[in-house]
């Protein structure tokens, strides 16, 4: 009863981050997003899968080595609460490279050109969740009955992720690519790695630049349900920008790792729909019961290691499909 009663009174984590301290660590992330493709990844070429796993190895270890910068100025509360953050976003990033295969696929990128799209990507995430982060910690600082909403959100995108199995997203509804093809016509083909040329005295777009556009706006859904879900576990914005960050950093690598192994992993929107709901109870809960950093850490793991292997000993499971047919004949 008393661990219980501490837990409910804990306060939020709320640190003294200095300006410079913002400043070095956002001049430090886009020095390495620099080096990395100026430097690493100068000329378009297709990323294959030693290169993909070296990287995804390099930018999961910068990562986990900032946590113990954490940790050493900030202390273990602040580190677990990073950790959880990061391994939050890196979780439901998986799902995100769900989408940017169907994209990179409906748009028929070639292989050489999609390190460089992904790159825009990650890029885009990046702005779009800091100014998310900053709309969310200034809503739960002046009303704090907006945990509820997050919360309450959480959950019911939970629960479409549970229903929508199937990876239904269709680029060609994507409201800003109709607004670019009403604007501006579309040359058929790729040129290079051009967004636009001159064409009879017009400026064109190239598919390149519808792929942008459509992944730019897909970038602000991912930010939608990202931000929520790790401001239940930390309302700090300092550990919110940084855990989703140093996790989105690595998600190129990721893509190019995984993007054969994407489909065998069917339980995995299960589990990430699992997370989601979680925390977004976790999130309800909050006034009333506060659950430590490790309890959330435990879960995440947990639930999100547990579908994936469990996916790997049931790939193709018929009572999934099963599932998914009476869920959608439920709904229509």
């Amino acid at each position: 009863m008393q661990l219980l009663a501490a837990a409910k009174s804990l306060p939020d984590l709320n640190l003294d981050i200095h300006i410079y301290t913002w400043a070095a660590v956002i001049a430090a992330i886009l020095l390495m997003i620099a080096a990395d493709t100026f430097f690493f990844h100068r000329d378009a070429h297709e990323v294959r899968g030693r290169e993909a796993a070296i990287s995804s190895v390099v930018w999961v270890s910068i990562g986990l080595a900032f946590g113990l910068l954490v940790l050493a100025a900030y202390g273990g509360r602040a580190a677990g609460e990073y950790y959880a953050g990061f391994l939050l976003e890196k979780s439901l990033s998986v799902d995100n490279l769900f989408v940017f295969a169907l994209i990179l696929s409906y748009f028929n990128v070639p292989k050489i050109l999609q390190h460089r799209v992904l790159l825009w990507g990650v890029l885009g995430a990046l702005v779009f969740r800091a100014m998310f982060i900053a709309a969310g910690a200034a809503l739960l600082e002046s009303a704090q009955w907006m945990i509820y909403v997050f919360g309450a959100f959480l959950v019911y995108t939970g629960y479409k992720m549970a229903r929508n199995t199937g990876h239904e997203t269709d680029p060609a509804r994507n409201p800003a690519l109709r607004l670019l093809r009403k604007v501006t016509a579309v040359t058929p083909d790729y040129v290079g790695q051009q967004m636009t040329v001159r064409e009879g005295g017009k400026r064109l777009a190239t598919p390149l630049l519808a792929v942008f556009v459509v992944i730019a706006t897909t970038d602000v859904v991912f930010a939608v349900d990202s931000i929520p879900a790790v401001f239940a576990v930390t309302r700090e914005p300092f550990i919110v920008f940084t855990s989703n960050a140093f996790a989105l950093l690595g998600l190129r690598a990721l893509y190019f790792l995984l993007a054969e192994l994407l489909e065998k992993f069917t339980y995995l929107k299960v589990g990430l729909a699992a997370v989601l709901v979680f925390v977004g109870v976790k999130m309800l809960l909050s006034f009333t019961i506060h659950l430590p950093v490790w309890v959330s850490l435990l879960v995440i793991v947990g639930v999100i290691g547990g579908s994936v292997g469990y996916s790997m000993m049931h790939p193709g499971d018929p009572l999934l499909a099963e599932a998914e047919d009476r869920l959608r004949t439920d709904s229509s």
